[in-house]
């Protein structure tokens, strides 16, 4: 490991490090525009400069530098200093005067640093300044391209991360411009990134423009419930209203990224929502009041109180979930479900529909099976990691329909009895391999492949020390959670529809067919007039994600809280106090009152939901010698990225991505 100087204090850096890592190891703040630690270096900005002796006499790009035995640097020189004014002046010539009106004014890198380490007044008077025409890059990303500074690092994200070659540069020097490519809008799910990547105010949100300051906004630590990574968020709010949300840095689950679903659905936690109970009279649904709703369901169980079931949707938490199995066996009903469209599995070990290799750990990878799973689509997030293993050297393999992928990759074809006969060139990367690892997703798992796949652990050694090769990628943010709480019978919805109870509570259910249970009444608890409030007879208003405090476990099994951000609307209420509501008129005993008790009694029964991180759900179980892979997988689980919940098809937002970027009806020609 080289020893180094930085300002007269000498330190030791990992072998491989940079000037610029090892200025940061010593505690030194270095200007940079076009670095950033998870990108290639481009070293373009020449605003890291600093002294370094022995080499030239003159400044030079740490960034680009590796730092070497016996080196000095110096970061604080009046040579560095007139040098970073220099090429400050120097990026200021041809910026633009917005800062009063631009939307990155308050979090703009090239404002802080401009303050920080410029000189303070300018020697620009009459010289034209550089204008840039604007670009399109969707309905996400505004561009006000005379900003842009040339550091690269969209361009850089887009290839690198993403892997989607759709933003680079055209010509050269002063005319140089930042482009998608045709100037078409940026349609992958990772794209508005680019705007958290932008330095200046290039790159900005196109939806939240112009709506809000950073100071005005209340910051709030969240999760993301659009899908089952569990992406570590913050909620921006302003009064009643979440403005944004943003990314926090988890190298764990979402390093510092967040899919566009995640990022911009948020507009739809304010439309549609239901903030007042209704019920349903003449075949219409009526305003009514929570007493009037509470005795109707209480009339319709005439007593026999265990004659009532639930199913939890997929943007539950684990307190709603625990709450509504409380109140039933306070009742003498088991009848609970969360795996809402109908998938069965054996859930008498989780280990064996966990994410084992944890997300930063599919990474390291060096050979990949997918079966049944569109994971671009289904976790954006997750996508990202599988191209940092193929760039590492992994060759991956996929069972289904063909999607278009962001690394090579090679599909099998559509049939799942390749679980039962493995072609050569499979088995033989399989066994090759040091880590091997094999992904099930939800159209496996409807298939009823749980069982063939879990031969394949013996068959290719995918559990060894230190490693976990068999992993299940769930799509619903609850379904961890639910099956920690047991919150399941082993028929799933066909048992439950079997009882045909009298009540059936729905806690945002949206994606279950309703149909078997035309004979009962049906309860929705939730937050928004979907598929579910439409087929309800009885709607009770319930808060949203963003409106309660609430614990949620992603697909590895990561036990993760989110905060309360703001009220919600009208007489909508946290879920868990409807559930304590329709208890009391009930007349039973659920045993809480607030929500520290409810959750007090959840982490008794589950300890693992009380603590932070990683679950441990214990050893693999045996597989079945006689399990056989049957039939084939035809299509995905989800038909458009952008439309997949409740929140998200009442977003405007996400209803133009899902119109401009997924449609894919061809415009003729005027030739044609």
């Amino acid at each position: 490991m080289p020893k180094v100087t930085v300002d007269g204090e000498e330190i030791e850096v990992p072998a491989g490090a940079t000037v610029l890592q090892a200025c940061e190891l010593a505690g030194k703040e270095i200007p940079r525009f076009c670095y950033h630690e998870r990108l290639s270096i481009a070293g373009n900005c020449r605003m890291c400069l600093v002294e370094v002796k022995p080499g030239p006499p003159k400044p030079q790009a740490s960034c680009a530098l590796p730092a070497a035995d016996n080196q000095e640097i110096r970061t604080d020189t009046p040579m560095v200093k007139k040098a970073r004014e220099g090429v400050m002046e120097f990026l200021l010539i041809n910026h633009p005067l917005d800062c009063p009106i631009c939307d990155q004014g308050g979090e703009c890198d090239l404002q802080d640093q401009a303050v920080a380490y410029g000189r303070g007044g300018s020697r620009y008077e009459r010289e034209n300044k550089r204008a840039v025409t604007e670009k399109y890059m969707g309905p996400l990303i505004k561009t006000i391209m005379t900003r842009c500074i040339h550091c690269t690092r969209c361009v850089r994200f887009s290839e690198e991360i993403a892997g989607v070659d759709e933003i680079g540069a055209l010509y050269r020097g002063e005319d140089m411009q930042i482009t998608t490519y045709l100037e078409q809008a940026a349609a992958h799910e990772l794209s508005a990134n680019v705007i958290d990547l932008c330095p200046v105010g290039a790159l900005t949100s196109r939806p939240y423009a112009f709506e809000a300051r950073p100071w005005e906004l209340k910051r709030t630590l969240s999760i993301d419930v659009s899908d089952a990574v569990g992406a570590n968020i913050s909620l921006h709010s302003k009064g009643r209203e979440v403005m944004r949300a943003l990314p926090r840095i988890n190298d764990d689950v979402n390093e510092e990224w967040l899919s566009d679903k995640g990022r911009y659905q948020v507009d739809g936690l304010g439309k549609r929502r239901l903030d007042k109970v209704f019920m349903r009279k003449g075949g219409k649904l009526q305003a009514a009041s929570w007493n009037e709703a509470f005795d109707a369901i209480a009339g319709q169980l005439e007593g026999k109180n265990s004659s009532i079931a639930a199913v939890a949707g997929d943007m539950v938490d684990c307190e709603t979930m625990f709450a509504a199995k409380a109140l039933l066996n306070a009742c003498g009903s088991t009848q609970v479900e969360a795996r809402q469209t109908g998938m069965t599995y054996d859930v008498s070990n989780i280990a064996a529909v966990n994410f084992n290799s944890t997300l930063a750990g599919i990474e390291t990878a060096d050979c990949i099976l997918i079966v049944g799973s569109h994971v671009r689509w289904e976790a954006a997030l997750v996508n990202a990691r599988l191209r940092k293993a193929v760039k590492g050297g992994a060759k991956v393999f996929v069972v289904g329909p063909e999607w278009e992928t962001t690394y090579p990759a090679e599909f099998l074809g559509e049939d799942l009895k390749v679980l039962n006969r493995v072609p050569k060139g499979l088995g033989d990367a399989m066994k090759a391999a040091e880590r091997p690892a094999v992904i099930l997703g939800g159209a496996a798992l409807a298939k009823g492949a749980l069982g063939a796949a879990l031969k394949l652990v013996d068959k290719f050694d995918l559990v060894k020390d230190g490693w976990n090769g068999f992993n299940v990628l769930h799509m619903s943010a609850a379904r961890m959670g639910s099956l920690m709480l047991d919150f399941t019978v082993p028929g799933g919805m066909a048992d439950i529809a079997a009882k045909a109870p009298k009540v059936l509570l729905s806690l945002g259910a949206d994606e279950m067919d309703y149909e078997p249970f035309a004979d009962s009444l049906k309860v929705y608890i939730g937050h928004h007039g979907d598929k579910g409030a439409h087929a309800a007879d009885i709607i009770l208003p319930a808060a949203s994600h963003a409106e309660k405090d609430g614990t949620y476990v992603n697909t590895e099994g990561r036990v993760q809280f989110a905060e309360k951000a703001v009220f919600a609307p009208g007489d909508a209420r946290e879920d868990w106090t409807i559930l304590r509501a329709l208890a009391d008129a009930l007349g039973v005993n659920v045993g809480f009152d607030s929500f520290g008790e409810l959750q007090g009694k959840m982490i008794a029964e589950v300890p693992a939901l009380g603590e932070e991180g990683l679950a441990d759900y214990g050893a693999l179980p045996k597989a079945d010698s006689s399990a056989k892979a049957e039939g084939s997988i035809s299509a995905y689980p989800i038909a458009d990225f952008y439309l997949t919940n409740p929140i998200a098809r009442a977003s405007a937002v996400m209803q133009q991505c899902s119109a401009e970027l997924l449609d894919t009806n061809e415009i003729k020609e005027a030739a044609e």
